[in-house]
């Protein structure tokens, strides 16, 4: 059970990288391709954790826990403005 909670955090994390890549690739904003740094170096704590939970689920979790914080965003510019949710969470902007 603990496998699958890593795992889905750890997708999670390379779903929200990817967003910010494609975010960054279309505005130029410098606040996502910091966003996209950090879920890049986070994504790769996770996966450690990742691996470490099918051993060991306490260290794993805490290894992921760790990545979950690297990958905190802070404040962005706003690249959203009449966008629905589907384009939001896929990274679509009006800009």
């Amino acid at each position: 059970m603990y496998v699958y909670i890593s795992i889905l955090a750890y997708f999670v994390v390379l779903f929200l990288t990817l967003r910010d890549i494609r975010i960054f690739r279309r505005t130029r904003l410098v606040s996502y391709r910091k966003g996209a740094m950090k879920g890049i170096i986070s994504s790769f704590v996770m996966l450690f954790g990742v691996i470490i939970t099918s051993l060991n689920p306490e260290l794993g979790l805490l290894v992921v826990f760790i990545g979950l914080y690297i990958n905190r965003k802070g404040q962005r510019e706003v690249v959203f403005k009449q966008a629905n949710v589907i384009d939001r969470l896929l990274g679509k902007t009006d800009i």
